[in-house]
């Protein structure tokens, strides 16, 4: 192998860790490109003084190693310091609409009885002990002043179905004033 050759792998190599540089220091694309214009000279290197043959073993290798190389950065750059600041996280635990806390308070109405502040067509205001909560018929028109029990809450909508007027012990003893 010519000296001047090896003086090209230098180069290639080289190239490589400017790439890797810019995974540490955001330079925005100049160690990119500086690391590109190396490759490209030591390859040129490699082609002058190893020859033809040498020099397309050596294109020919950076060509299979490159997009290796570049998805090996692409997995590695969202765990750098960077790469951390700049990339957005996935949730890591599966939160759902139901695991949200005002959702949580929400299933204490399970069974409760309130009284339709608005017409629920099916969607509505109905009045739990005082409390305004947007709620949803099981698909009917309910008319305003009509008492109504929560039957379930789904995903943080509460279902309501109306019944006849309550008796004194079905109601809490709450102030609807």
């Amino acid at each position: 192998m010519v000296p001047e050759a090896t003086l090209g792998y230098v180069l290639i190599v080289l190239g490589f860790l400017l790439f890797i540089g810019e995974l540490s220091f955001p330079t925005h694309g100049v160690l990119i490109a500086a690391g590109i214009f190396v490759d490209i000279v030591g390859i040129g290197m490699v082609f002058y003084f190893g020859g033809q043959y040498q020099g397309l073993v050596t294109l020919s290798a950076l060509a299979l190693i490159l997009p290796l190389f570049v998805a090996a950065m692409y997995w590695i750059w969202p765990m750098t310091p960077m790469g951390r600041r700049l990339t957005l996280r996935a949730a890591r635990d599966q939160a759902t609409v139901a695991d949200l806390p005002g959702v949580a308070e929400l299933d204490s109405l399970k069974g409760r009885i309130g009284k339709a502040i608005s017409v629920l067509r099916p969607a509505g205001v109905v009045d739990f002990e005082g409390r305004r909560v947007d709620c949803l018929s099981e698909g009917i028109l309910i008319e305003a002043d009509t008492w109504v029990r929560c039957i379930a809450v789904r995903a943080g909508k509460v279902i309501v179905r109306p019944i006849d007027r309550p008796e004194v012990s079905d109601v809490d003893t709450a102030d609807y004033s």
